[in-house]
């Protein structure tokens, strides 16, 4: 069986929400958030967590328009992922992320935070939705005889 060894990340431009995964690819769990600073500083704290993980995968969501389109937020964060990818010479999946913002701000809302002083954790939240559904997506292409 084939580990899974993937990041999740919410990319947006004052955070980047970080996610991880059991090696089984089951559950996805919130890390950290990464207050953007620089390319350099951004890097360096992912390449620590990639080390740690021993990462192969970074799974990005794609803040898409509603009807699919891409605007110009999505087109900047596909460019950021293909940078992050290049850079550390890793695979790359790219996932829509419509309302994974709204869901994660529910769920935190459902726990008792208050979101007001929470920003950075609805982005890591976020990046745990991002990569379950990845997680669940590779289930479901691993088991094409489950009925959906």
């Amino acid at each position: 069986m084939k580990h899974i060894k993937a990041l999740g990340l919410d990319v947006g431009r004052k955070r980047i929400g970080v996610a991880g995964c059991d090696r089984m690819g089951l559950f996805a769990f919130g890390i950290t958030t990464i207050h953007r600073q620089s390319w350099l500083k951004d890097t360096a704290q992912l390449a620590v967590l990639i080390q740690e993980r021993d990462i192969d995968t970074l799974v990005v969501g794609m803040p898409y328009n509603m009807d699919g389109s891409k605007g110009a937020q999505a087109q900047q964060v596909e460019k950021y992922a293909q940078r992050l990818s290049q850079h550390f010479a890793i695979s790359l999946c790219l996932v829509d992320e419509r309302l994974t913002s709204f869901s994660a701000e529910e769920n935190l809302k459902a726990m008792g935070y208050n979101l007001r002083t929470n920003k950075a954790l609805i982005d890591q939240q976020s990046a745990v939705i991002i990569l379950q559904q990845w997680l669940d997506s590779l289930r479901l292409q691993a088991s094409p005889n489950v009925q959906r």
